[in-house]
This record gives structure tokens, C-alpha cells and sequence, in this order.
């Protein structure tokens, strides 16, 4: 557990956007790993099915929080997408790398961002990618190809001076 805990944490982040209910998901998936681990297929990539738990237990909870009403709760100052200027004389060049990522990663479409996230957040290799979510492989090298081209058009868009300093 301890091992996948920060890898199924930040999947279910990445999908719930919220702190306490990603801990929720991760909590539920480790669950289900460890109930399912007779499932796992001899020869298997452990990480890959370890995810492909975690991810379903993510979509299952926004299933569940879409049918239920709005509480009207604010989101988590770090789940804004916008950033704040920067009031000091001192910039932190590596957070607002992190900043304007994050930024453009909130514009890609969903099976962008996802592959982003799986193939070079996560570092999934394509074929365990196909394997997680059901897909050809073709169609998983074509969408990492086209999400990347995209995230670096969104990340110019931002900001045109980026990559030329």
C-alpha cells in the first residue's frame, strides 16, 4: 500500500478534484485491490490494474456526486484554477510553471487531460494504458500524440513568451 498510495491518491485527485473525497477513493480502492487481488492474472502489470481499480472507484463517486444536489461548499483555495499575481520581489519560477500547467491542463478536453496524466504524470507505458482503459493501442498513441500537441498550444496560449527566455 504504501508503495501505490501517492500514484492511487493523485489519480483520484486528478479525477475528484477534492482533497477528502480523492482520500475517500483511494481509501475504497485499496479496499478493492486488496479483496480482487486473486483476480490479478498471473504476468499482469500490478501497477497498471492497481490504477484501472482506482479510476473506476473515482468515476463511481462523481456518478454518485452528480445525483446528488449541490451543498454550495466553495472549492479548496489550491483546487482554484486561477493564480494569484505575485506580490513580492521574489518569483518562484518552478510554481508558476506548476501554475500555468495546471492552467492549461484545465482547458484540454477529458481524454486529454487523462492521458496526459497516465502516460507522463503517472508514467504508464501506452500499451498499459490501452489495457486500463479498454482501448486499441493505435487509439491510446494517437491521443497521447494529439494531447500533447494540445497541451503545448493551451501552455503558448497562456502565455506566448513561455519557452523563450
Amino acid at each position: 500500500m504504501r508503495l501505490f498510495q501517492g500514484r492511487v491518491f493523485g489519480l483520484a485527485r486528478f479525477y475528484l478534484r477534492d482533497r477528502e473525497e480523492a482520500r475517500d477513493v483511494a481509501q475504497e480502492a485499496f479496499i478493492r485491490i486488496y479483496r480482487n487481488l486473486g483476480t490479478l492474472e498471473v504476468g499482469s502489470n500490478f501497477t497498471a490494474w492497481a490504477l484501472r481499480i482506482t479510476r473506476n472507484c473515482a468515476i463511481d463517486r462523481l456518478r454518485h456526486i452528480e445525483a446528488r444536489p449541490p451543498t454550495g461548499e466553495l472549492p479548496d483555495d489550491d483546487q482554484l484554477v486561477e493564480s494569484p499575481g505575485t506580490t513580492g520581489a521574489f518569483e518562484d519560477p518552478v510554481g508558476e510553471n506548476q501554475q500555468l500547467l495546471q492552467r492549461a491542463l484545465a482547458l484540454l478536453s477529458a481524454a486529454h487531460r487523462e492521458m496526459i496524466l497516465l502516460k507522463d504524470i503517472q508514467g504508464l507505458e501506452q500499451h498499459e494504458i490501452a489495457e486500463m482503459l479498454s482501448l486499441p493501442l493505435g487509439t491510446v498513441k494517437t491521443r497521447a500524440s494529439r494531447a500533447r500537441v494540445e497541451l503545448a498550444r493551451r501552455i503558448l496560449e497562456l502565455d506566448p513568451s513561455y519557452g523563450t527566455s
